[in-house]
């Protein structure tokens, strides 16, 4: 299992919430760290990130880091995440802080923060519903709206598609305010769009959509992704599909011409 898996509770995935890169790249460093520690991490344990870490996890200077860290504090404090729970009888509507303490130091270059009471849970109570990654998919990702469209997408990694999204939900997800890239052909080109492209060029994923109409107006979206194919399994199926094609069939029994055709059927 890789030391820099990030998991997050699908309550925080399909969470809305406005948070810049500076900020997002903090919270998923301080999961991972907080996964790192021994024991379950509680509301009144530390976690702390350094802009070594940083650096070395998002591939930016010591002095970026150092910068990047800073600006984060500046705002983290503040930042709020919603989500709704459903429960038996009706739906709650939950907001909550992200941390409920954080500090920069200085001449060390790190952060320490104390995570939220309400989103501890939702960090380290994983056995229910959960989506997880490397943090390394996201780490080239220089857009806000494509780290978290990415982690939208790969809560749906077992069925290859979502069900159709409202342009409302979807904005309200990637943190949009309510001014922001109001005209469809602003909010496809600038966010959608931009995203995408850079999700198929930086990650392991290849994503597209699809857009739904009511009438004229554009009302929401459905995405499709798959996972790419590394160079070295292309070469072997390829290798392997060139040393089946050149064997001599008729020197084999049924059982293995059966075999063959199988395999050259999925390759």
């Amino acid at each position: 299992m890789s030391k820099n898996l990030v998991i997050k509770h699908n309550a925080l995935i399909n969470a809305s919430y406005r948070l810049n890169l500076a900020e997002q790249r903090l919270i998923l460093l301080s999961i991972v760290e907080a996964r790192r520690m021994r024991a379950k991490i509680t509301a009144m344990d530390k976690v702390t990130v350094s802009a070594d870490i940083y650096a070395k996890a998002f591939g930016t200077t010591r002095q970026a880091s150092y910068m990047a860290l800073k600006e984060a504090c500046e705002n983290l404090f503040n930042r709020e995440y919603g989500y709704t729970e459903i429960l038996d009888k009706g739906a709650r509507m939950v907001r909550s802080r992200w941390v409920s303490e954080i500090a920069y130091n200085e001449q060390q270059a790190t952060v320490d923060l104390i995570f939220a009471p309400s989103i501890v849970p939702y960090i380290t109570n994983l056995e229910q519903q959960f989506t997880s990654y490397d943090l390394e998919q996201v780490a080239e990702l220089n857009s806000k709206y494509a780290v978290r469209l990415y982690e939208i997408m790969i809560a749906w990694k077992n069925n290859g598609k979502t069900n159709q999204i409202s342009i409302k939900d979807l904005r309200d997800r990637l943190g949009l305010l309510d001014g922001e890239y109001t005209a469809i052909h602003n909010f496809k080109a600038r966010v959608l769009d931009a995203s995408i492209n850079e999700i198929n060029t930086k990650t392991t994923i290849t994503l597209s959509y699809e857009q739904h109409k009511q009438g004229r107006k554009v009302t929401g979206f459905t995405f499709a992704f798959e996972r790419k194919v590394s160079q070295s399994s292309a070469q072997i199926t390829a290798q392997q599909t060139k040393q089946t094609a050149n064997i001599n069939l008729d020197n084999l029994t049924d059982q293995e011409r059966d075999i063959i055709a199988q395999k050259n059927a999925y390759a």
